[in-house]
């Protein structure tokens, strides 16, 4: 419910893209690096389930303005040996994966590896940018039409085990290791006319130029983990400890130049080379107490701490010498450190025979170190207190109705390569930069939903939200008819940082539905309605609202003879932020799968988008002295067809049942 993946795979969760990422419960470096990647590089076939976690209690982190996704990847309880095999081979992503376990009484182990790599495509852009300069009294339509090719590559592998001793102690943990990346080349054919502003027939200037860049981005990272959990004679009673590391390294590289046609004169260019280390700790200390009556208590603590070193090397072009010299004011280095200590406090309780109450407060308490070599003023960033209230309400209505009513606030921190005042000139017309001064972003979520479970037909989900925005980070451009960068001027120049632009206030409705019509069919539905309204603290009066929607759905039938088919569609409507309006986005799958060898391996078959080859994303920017009007088609179409076997004999073994959760962070239900 409430989730939505964009053309490029990125997440939105009830209408924002501040997501806490976690697998298997654990934090990564991975997600820092690019989360689009990590998500691509993770095959469906080694996911077991994916929770969703709008409004989080007290007990989880207060980061991520949507709420928390946690990514949970396939083990087995069984005893004896045993896993799978899975590979697809398609015209766009071609994947596979290996997992085996064993258990032996009360231990196990699991191993398990998998890779993903998408296949070179073209995706083709055409911009036309107008802009004006009231000093200089002209007009200036930039054409850009080009071209950029595509790949994408991950894999991962791990280790794990887990071990009951004397059934009330369990230790587990484990060890993985992730190398994902992609390479782009690309060609932009740029033409720009400047124009007298009071007679546009006056032409004043024409520049025509080749743009060709190519940058690669590689990163492997190693995480590992430690748990241990102590059950204790009285029902519901906990102890956890846990202790979780993880070290990633990057590399990017990109090279970029401007020629005049016929590609035979380079008067602008770079080079670039980055490297960066960033090192996560995690140490979490959680208490679970009953007392009578379905009272509940719990508290805890947590210590976050994180290391990042990035350096970057921008050698620009001089024309004059035809080389390619050091530019102090393009490279940069950094050195952020970030230290979150936090506590919190929760209590479950029934109200009478009225309802159930889940009450909660977090304390968490930021300090951060940071240098940034391009910064104007290396001022020491002050820490900040945050606390974090949660209210959970739920009443029982008959045997299978369930209302809730909550309550939670969040915070989005700046991240540290948002902050750091780089300047990316790979497009020397539309440049890219950190912002050291960024904010941490507040938000508030109000939250009343109802569900109701169908006696054998399925359950009902609405859920009703209000949500603001405090100090609303955002990506957010300025035009500039000429800008001085370190000793080079640019002109016509857009610049796009990061900004708190001020108040955002999100009003919304989602409605889920998972339905069991008869044996053989099942369709899920997801529609998800919210109006939108920005408060510009940047550009006062230049405010935007907009109403966005949300839909799709999923059908799956079981036919004879071990065959089913399923569909998936997916629309997005467009929608407006503070400066201009995004695209809409329709995707739509087909699959049949052939169960073989009594059930211990299938074939399936896959399509997507399969009667167009492109998704055409169309884009409207504007702002003070400039308007963008863009189209990117991109490649969207595949056919696929997939593998998977099951080996090993299963022999399942009852377990303590576990507390129950409604993945809401409220009070459990009953």
């Amino acid at each position: 419910p409430m989730v939505s993946v964009d053309v490029d795979g990125n997440v939105e969760l009830a209408g924002s893209s501040s997501i806490k990422f976690l697998i298997n419960g654990k934090p990564s470096t991975a997600f820092g690096a690019n989360i689009t990647d990590v998500l691509q590089s993770i095959p469906a076939s080694q996911i077991k389930s994916i929770e969703v976690i709008t409004n989080p209690g007290a007990k989880y982190d207060a980061e991520g303005l949507g709420g928390i996704i946690n990514i949970i990847l396939k083990s087995n309880k069984a005893s004896g040996i045993n896993g799978n095999i899975s590979l697809t081979a398609g015209t766009r992503n071609e994947n596979g994966s290996f997992n085996i376990n064993a258990r032996k009484g009360e231990f196990a182990v699991n191993a398990f590896a998998s890779g993903n790599f998408r296949l070179p495509a073209n995706t083709l852009t055409t911009s036309d940018r107008l802009s004006t300069d009231p000093d200089g009294k002209t007009n200036t339509s930039l054409l850009q039409d080009g071209s950029s090719r595509f790949n994408r590559h991950g894999y991962q592998s791990g280790l794990g085990f887990d071990w009951t001793v004397k059934k009330k102690n369990n230790f587990s943990g484990s060890l993985s290791y992730s190398n994902f990346g992609n390479n782009s080349t690309g060609t932009i054919d740029q033409s720009q006319i400047t124009s007298d502003q009071n007679n546009p027939v006056n032409v004043i200037s024409t520049l025509q130029s080749i743009n060709h860049n190519v940058s690669a981005f590689q990163f492997h990272n190693v995480d590992a983990n430690l748990h241990y959990k102590r059950n204790f004679a009285k029902e519901d009673q906990e102890l956890e400890f846990d202790v979780n590391t993880s070290y990633g390294n990057n590399h990017i590289t990109a090279n970029s130049d401007q020629q005049a046609p016929p590609k035979d004169s380079v008067f602008f260019g770079t080079q670039s080379t980055s490297q960066g280390k960033e090192r996560e700790t995690e140490i979490r200390l959680d208490y679970t107490q009953p007392f009578k009556g379905d009272v509940k208590a719990g508290m805890g603590g947590k210590l976050t701490l994180r290391d990042i070193h990035s350096n970057s090397d921008v050698y620009g072009f001089q024309p004059a010498s035809q080389l390619y010299l050091y530019d102090s004011a393009l490279s940069n280095f950094l050195h952020y450190q970030q230290q979150v200590i936090a506590a919190y406090a929760e209590v479950t309780f029934p109200v009478g025979h009225l309802f159930n109450a889940k009450l909660g407060g977090r304390y968490e308490r930021t300090d951060i170190n940071s240098y940034f070599s391009n910064a104007p003023n290396q001022a020491v960033t002050p820490g900040y207190n945050t606390f974090v209230p949660s209210i959970f309400l739920s009443k029982k209505i008959g045997a299978n109705s369930t209302i809730k009513l909550n309550f939670s606030k969040r915070i989005e921190r700046p991240d540290y390569r948002n902050l750091n005042p780089f300047i990316n000139t790979t497009d020397p017309k539309n440049v890219t930069a950190g912002n050291p001064y960024l904010r941490p972003e507040i938000g508030l979520r109000y939250e009343i939903s109802f569900s109701h479970e169908f006696e054998k037909s399925g359950m009902l989900m609405l859920t009703a939200f209000y949500r603001t925005s405090n100090d609303d980070i955002q990506p957010y451009i300025v035009y500039y008819p000429t800008l001085k960068i370190g000793d080079s001027t640019y002109q016509n120049i857009a610049v796009s940082t990061q900004q708190n632009i001020g108040l955002e206030k999100d009003l919304g409705l989602s409605i889920f539905s998972d339905l069991h019509l008869n044996s053989k069919l099942n369709i899920r539905t997801n529609i998800f309605l919210f109006h939108r309204q920005t408060i510009n603290a940047i550009d006062s009066g230049l405010n935007s609202t907009s109403f966005n929607y949300r839909f799709n759905i999923n059908l799956s039938y079981q036919f004879k003879h071990n065959l089913a088919a399923e569909f998936f569609g997916n629309f997005s409507s467009p929608r407006n932020e503070l400066q201009g309006r995004y695209p809409s986005f329709t995707s739509y799958s087909l699959a049949f799968r052939k169960q073989i060898w009594n059930k211990k391996g299938s074939i399936a078959l896959t399509a997507q988008n399969i009667f167009s080859e492109y998704v055409n994303q169309r884009t409207i920017l504007y702002g003070p002295n400039f308007s963008v009007n863009s189209l990117r088609q991109v490649p969207f179409r595949s056919v696929g067809i997939n593998f998977t076997w099951k080996f090993g004999k299963l022999q399942f073994k009852k377990e303590r049942d576990e507390p129950r959760d409604n993945g809401g962070g409220g009070p459990p239900e009953g």
